[in-house]
């Protein structure tokens, strides 16, 4: 698995509007500045964004973009997934399905298999309000 710069950007865009859900409808260049990341290349994850109606924007000089549910109703894998081509560990696994001429004789597919959904139960397991607390992360004996 590698996610690219694009997902790390689509989720640095849904944490920055997580964190701003009072202030409603959020401008494409406050988030660009606010997080040092280009307009154009926002713009495309935007795009990607929308697509997967992770999103609601508005036109106009309130325009801009906002969550359309909590930050704890997002997972981390919905929105890599709506950003990345494939998250599986090898090619000839395509969205959790084994994709590959050799497969039935491949001794290795099904630990492929597995490490695919491993991964993508960690990433659907984390919520943008897991991020935003950190609380997941926290150690609670740091002895």
């Amino acid at each position: 698995m590698n996610v690219t710069s694009k997902g790390r950007y689509a989720l640095r865009f849904m944490l920055d509007l997580a964190q701003r859900q009072e202030d409603d409808y959020v401008s494409l260049k406050t988030v660009a500045d606010r997080q040092g990341i280009s307009m154009k290349y926002l713009e495309m994850i935007v795009g990607c964004l929308k697509k997967a109606e992770l999103l609601d924007s508005t036109r106009g000089k309130e325009g801009g973009y906002r969550l359309n549910r909590e930050p704890a109703d997002y997972t981390v894998g919905e929105i890599l997934r709506s950003i990345e081509d494939n998250l599986a560990p090898v090619a000839c696994i395509k969205d959790g399905v084994v994709q590959c001429d050799h497969a039935a004789a491949c001794q290795t597919v099904p630990m492929w298999k597995e490490l695919d959904d491993i991964t993508n139960a960690y990433l659907d397991a984390i919520t943008l309000a897991d991020l935003l607390s950190g609380d997941k992360w926290r150690s609670v004996d740091k002895t």
